[in-house]
């Protein structure tokens, strides 16, 4: 998807998902159903130099007031870029007055697997595991509720185990990000909140870290 979108058809559902080694932006109007402009920027470690230039170049500054709604993937993944574009989506919020949904790459997995040709006796509960060497892995669990907007539960949020072990007996799926697929998934999942009325505060939304420092490997 090409070209600057027009500013006057907001107001603007402005997605961000930095939980790999590329940055990924949507940009859909409130209300619409597809996404006006997807981008993936191969950014790595100069995350923190490109950030406003690459969103800038799907979004201008000027055209920021337009926005009616924000979503950020807040991991896991990298600790410099998941808290970088997490708390760009916090400033943003907290300074245009507007809803932040925050919600885990991991569920956006979650949503991207049952939206495809998973079999029904795996749409859930079922593991999103990353494993991590000499640390154990990190694991979440979900399933299908179309109940909740985005139509999935996140039974259990990614936290670090000592291993497989450790998990329930529920299938296992690998945790890999995809983009622009999974900024879609982010898209549709603060789509529906705002279609459900939900208020999405921006002072609950902060990063995930299973593997904080200042916690002990499970037993």
């Amino acid at each position: 998807m090409t070209g600057l979108p027009d500013p006057d058809r907001g107001p603007w559902l402005l997605a961000l998902h930095s939980s790999s080694d590329s940055l990924g932006v949507g940009l859909q109007r409130l209300g619409a159903t597809q996404p006006e402009r997807l981008e993936r920027f191969p950014l790595g470690r100069s995350l923190s130099n490109g950030l406003f230039d690459c969103l800038e170049t799907v979004l201008p500054a000027d055209a920021w007031p337009r926005l009616g709604r924000l979503a950020v993937a807040t991991g896991p993944g990298g600790f410099t870029g998941t808290r970088l574009t997490v708390v760009l989506a916090r400033t943003l919020a907290q300074q245009l007055a507007l809803p932040l949904d925050g919600i885990s790459s991991f569920q956006l997995m979650a949503r991207r697997l049952l939206a495809g040709p998973m079999p029904p006796s795996e749409a859930g509960p079922f593991w999103l595991l990353q494993e991590l060497p000499r640390r154990g892995v990190v694991a979440g669990l979900y399933g299908a509720d179309p109940d909740q907007p985005g139509g999935v539960a996140e039974l259990e949020a990614p936290r670090l185990h000592r291993g497989r072990d450790a998990l329930a007996p529920f299938p296992i799926h690998p945790a890999e990000v995809r983009l622009p697929e999974d900024v879609i998934q982010l898209l549709s999942f603060s789509a529906a909140s705002a279609a459900a009325g939900q208020s999405a505060p921006w002072q609950p939304v902060l990063p995930l870290y299973p593997t904080s420092p200042v916690e002990a490997l499970p037993c």
